[in-house]
């Protein structure tokens, strides 16, 4: 068995598809008008054709289940990239207690997203903020070996 792409229904499939395109960067990579294909493995299904697949017109949205999670190296440019939005938020930029600062917002159809600054990132922060490989990994809660390989891969 292969995992292969999350569904989302939405409601303007349009809208959505231009959506994911200008805030995300997702690019369309099927599009069969009830169903789209994009980048990332994210597939876009008109509500109606979802409602039908799934035999009921029980379809309640928004909920806050679940989220599509993305992960950017630039975290500020990004959040300065979504101010050229309208974006309903979850929450604004914030940091985790280990470091990672992660934003969530809203599709058109409520469906969460949240965008968190790579662990890579946060290390190389870190550091170029004084903390040594050792503090970085305890403050991180993270093996020092994960530490040092991002500092080596950059």
């Amino acid at each position: 068995m292969k995992y292969t792409s999350t569904l989302l229904a939405v409601t303007d499939m349009e809208k959505s598809k231009q959506f994911y395109h200008d805030v995300l960067g997702l690019d369309i990579v099927a599009d069969f008008d009830a169903n789209v294909t994009l980048t990332g493995g994210v597939v876009l299904q008109t509500m109606d054709t979802w409602k039908s697949f799934i035999r009921t017109d029980k379809v309640i949205l928004p909920n806050n289940a679940g989220e599509l999670y993305f992960e950017e190296d630039n975290i500020d440019t990004f959040c300065n990239h979504l101010k050229s939005f309208e974006i309903s938020y979850v929450h604004e930029l914030f940091e985790h207690r280990w470091g990672q600062r992660v934003i969530r917002f809203y599709d058109p159809d409520k469906h969460i997203i949240e965008v968190g600054e790579t662990l890579g990132a946060v290390v190389h922060r870190f550091i170029e903020s004084g903390l040594s490989p050792e503090e970085t990994a305890n403050k991180m809660d993270i093996p020092l070996d994960f530490v040092l390989s991002c500092l080596a891969n950059s």
